[in-house]
């Protein structure tokens, strides 16, 4: 599709959602049906490595071969922070699906996803109030994100979750308390990644995707997530 023409206004018809999540070495995989959320949910996981430039399609499609593709109406996928590699093909995969079917893409961090599950293990004291999710990098220092767990969503089976600080690279004197280090559980957080999905699915929401874009906290260049998310030492109590 030319960039430079007015986007379509027909969206694809389908029912089908799907979440892609590769920010570990771990690829995940899981679709359901909008008609029947509780009945059609169907996911796996491919230890691929480094040989997921070779196998993300195959492994896709044996979750939703691609003649079914065109049933889709809606993607999500995991922007990172993770590995360079696999969060790049992904995030680019559904961009390039999302596109050229004229459907909606949601782009989630891999922090945001696992924050429902990490959060459990916290004390009872702090449950409820902001807490950071770190991971450390050999030789680059921490990368971090700030979060809180709202309501829990009964009839749809998850954690509200937000978002307050984007993953960025810290300051090295910046100690963010209280703290959880980041751990990669693809078969869940995939799967919180779909519900996401499908509770923006049901509400309607608009997520387009040029805006969706792979996380790099450590780039070079100061991007976006790192401008907005410095921390205010002055307002804020760490």
């Amino acid at each position: 599709m030319n960039l430079n023409t007015p986007e379509r206004k027909s969206r694809n018809k389908g029912s089908l959602l799907m979440a892609l999540h590769s920010s570990s070495n771990t690829l995940g995989v899981a679709i359901i049906d909008a008609r029947e959320p509780h009945q059609s949910l169907k996911s796996s996981t491919f230890p691929l490595g480094r040989e997921l430039s070779k196998s993300i399609i195959s492994c896709v499609e044996k979750i939703l071969p691609s003649e079914y593709w065109q049933q889709l109406c809606r993607l999500s996928v995991s922007i990172g922070p993770g590995g360079f590699t696999g969060t790049r093909l992904t995030v680019v995969m559904a961009r390039t699906i999302a596109q050229q079917l004229n459907i909606y893409l949601d782009g989630i961090s891999s922090f945001a996803l696992m924050a429902p599950r990490l959060a459990a293990s916290l004390n009872s004291n702090i449950q409820g109030k902001q807490f950071w999710i770190v991971k450390d990098l050999p030789r680059r220092g921490l990368i971090a994100g700030e979060y809180l767990i709202g309501n829990y969503l009964r009839s749809k089976d998850f954690w509200e979750v937000i978002e307050i600080k984007h993953p960025y690279l810290l300051p090295y004197d910046f100690n963010p308390q209280p703290k959880i280090i980041a751990s990669d559980n693809v078969d869940i957080d995939v799967i919180q990644l779909l519900k996401l999905s499908l509770n923006e699915h049901q509400l309607s929401q608009e997520s387009h995707w040029r805006n969706t874009l792979p996380i790099y906290p450590t780039s070079p260049v100061m991007n976006n997530y790192q401008t907005e998310n410095l921390p205010k030492k002055s307002n804020q109590e760490y």
